[in-house]
């Protein structure tokens, strides 16, 4: 099966980080407003998902939660989570104090990883 998302080695060694500093974590990209669609790093069960918000996998041990508008303009893309020096939209995030902040590169899946995705969880 083809993942959704993955990170970059930058990613991997800055989630370790907040890891050891706040314990498990999860991630939400939303669609816009204050943070953009910058995807934002919480302590697990920090962010409260909204109903039909879409888990597109997981990435170094934590969920990567989108908001579902977000997830229908993105479903035939792969998420590479990666970190940029700098202070994002928003500070909301973990990384923010750390002057990091989360990114995505995204690339579109060819006809036959689209056969082959892992599925998606939808929130209740």
């Amino acid at each position: 099966m083809i993942s959704r998302i993955d990170s970059t080695q930058a990613a991997k060694e800055l989630i370790a980080i907040l890891k050891e500093k706040h314990g498990e974590l999860m991630f939400y990209q939303a669609g816009g407003c204050c943070e953009g669609t910058q995807p934002q790093c919480f302590e697990k069960g920090g962010y409260y998902l909204r109903m039909r918000d879409v888990c597109i996998g997981i990435v170094e041990g934590c969920e990567f939660w989108v908001d579902r508008d977000l997830f229908e303009y993105w479903k035939f893309s792969h998420f590479n989570l990666d970190v940029l020096d700098g202070f994002g939209v928003g500070g909301f995030s973990l990384e923010t104090p750390l002057q990091k902040t989360f990114k995505i590169h995204y690339t579109l899946f060819t006809a036959e990883e689209l056969d082959d995705l892992e599925p998606v969880k939808i929130a209740d």
